[in-house]
């Protein structure tokens, strides 16, 4: 029977590449599917695009391919990657330069499409409304200030430029599992209404898209997370995927880790909001009908994903300006670190009254106290920290007084409560860009979906 094997990439923009070097030496992988967009990675990519135009890729795409092309090249495996981010095409021509001065030779795909920020009004106008999907509102309250946005596109693009012979597929924004849900759509020429599968098909990318987290990475608690070995070594997933659907998982063999049926339950579950119906441009997954099959020995095998027909629409992020960030941060040593942070939380929003700032919101973290647990913290533990970190922010939509925030702190060097420690210097103001959730017909966007193919030689 034919099958597939793919191995994941990164889980998010700035994640090792290390690991993937062992599924493409030992793990018998044909594809590489990476994932180098979190929901807020375009965010960070629209600030580097102000900065130079050419830019809006995550960079990582040029030394990770660097590495690994040429150990994939012999070995046949191709490289499917949202690393084009806002800007695919750029990340084409820098990855082409980097191999051309190399030497190195592929077929690289870009594709497009999935950028609507320029469309905005046009689709408006052609009905669409554009609400924040969540509240509702109108999005004319934050139209003027849109710097993208973006649809998530499925797998059908990356399938098909597979098809047109690429060794390596460039997109922007599409859905996570699109990445290797295109390739096993490729491979195994799966129908594109063929529901049961496309959800097999869809739950193999779920587990793969966030790399080591199925692996042993960030699993479980109370304990059960020591039990990992070798996490300096910890390899990531790979699925091989047969024609009728069964997937088994795994990792390349000697590498850490581990491959269990909780580690992956804990990943089939993570981002989910309603397990039964989940949502994805390709088809509906239904969780609560899948089996997973633990074989020992890190191999997983899963059968038993129910579909239903794809949704009308896709859902689409838009990034906003939303006012800009001043922070502060300062720390204090045993005794009394906690209550020495709150005194100096004080101090600031006295020294604010003074200048007559009011900002739009003030936050306060304890490091060291409820900076992670927030209202969960145990106040018990509160008065006797070894010590206290205090971490300021406020959001404005004046950029001077976010510039100024952070030139309050120094003077409590010498002139705020005893034992400073820690200080992070002065800190400008930061950018803060708002995200918009929508969703947009299929038929409003697909038609613009473009796919670019060209060897690098």
């Amino acid at each position: 029977m034919k099958s597939v094997r793919i191995g994941a990439g990164l889980g998010f923009y700035g994640d090792s590449w290390r690991p993937v070097r062992a599924s493409v030496e030992s793990g018998n992988v044909q594809y590489i599917a990476s994932d180098h967009l979190a929901e807020l990675t375009l965010a960070i990519l629209q600030k580097d695009r102000q900065k130079d135009p050419s830019a809006g890729y995550t960079r990582d795409v040029v030394p990770m391919l660097l590495e690994l092309w040429p150990l994939a090249a012999e070995r046949g495996v191709k490289f499917v990657m949202n690393a084009g981010g806002l800007n695919p095409h750029g990340a084409r021509d820098a990855v082409a330069r980097a191999f051309k001065e190399k030497g190195y030779t592929a077929k690289i795909a870009v594709v497009t499409g999935d950028s609507i920020s320029e469309r905005i009004d046009e689709l408006q106008a052609g009905g669409e409304t554009l609400a924040h999907l969540d509240t509702a509102a109108d999005i004319a309250t934050v139209r003027d200030r849109i710097v993208f946005a973006n649809a998530y596109l499925g797998a059908a693009p990356i399938a098909e430029a597979l098809a047109q012979g690429a060794d390596i597929v460039i997109t922007g924004r599409v859905a996570d599992a699109a990445l290797s849900l295109g390739p096993i759509m490729h491979e195994l020429g799966w129908r594109w209404d063929d529901w049961e599968k496309l959800a097999q098909g869809l739950t193999v990318g779920h587990l793969l898209e966030c790399s080591g987290q199925a692996t042993g990475g960030n699993f479980g608690s109370a304990g059960e997370w020591a039990k990992v070995q070798n996490f300096v070594g910890l390899g990531y997933p790979i699925a091989e995927v047969s024609e009728d659907g069964t997937a088994v998982v795994t990792k390349a063999p000697g590498t850490g880790g581990r491959v269990t049926f909780d580690t992956l339950r804990q990943q089939l579950l993570y981002e989910v909001h309603n397990p039964h119906a989940y949502y994805s441009p390709d088809v509906v997954l239904d969780m609560g009908t899948l089996n997973f099959d633990d074989r020992g020995n890190d191999s997983v095998r899963i059968t038993g994903a129910t579909g239903a027909k794809r949704p009308d629409t896709l859902k689409v992020v838009a990034g906003y300006h939303d006012g800009w960030m001043g922070t502060g941060m300062i720390g204090f040593s045993w005794p009394d670190a906690y209550l020495k942070c709150e005194t100096a939380v004080n101090i600031i929003k006295g020294l604010m009254e003074e200048r007559g700032w009011k900002p739009d919101e003030i936050n306060a973290e304890y490091i060291g106290y409820n900076s992670l647990l927030g209202a969960n913290a145990d106040p018990a533990q509160r008065d006797n920290l070894n010590e206290c970190f205090i971490r300021m922010t406020i959001r404005t939509t004046d950029k001077r007084m976010a510039d100024g925030f952070g030139r309050l702190f120094p003077w409590l060097g010498l002139s705020g409560p005893p034992y400073v420690g820690g200080f992070k210097g002065v800190q400008g103001a930061k950018e803060l860009l708002g995200l918009w959730p929508t969703l947009v017909r299929r038929e409003a966007i697909e038609p613009r979906v473009a796919i670019d193919v060209e060897a690098i030689a």
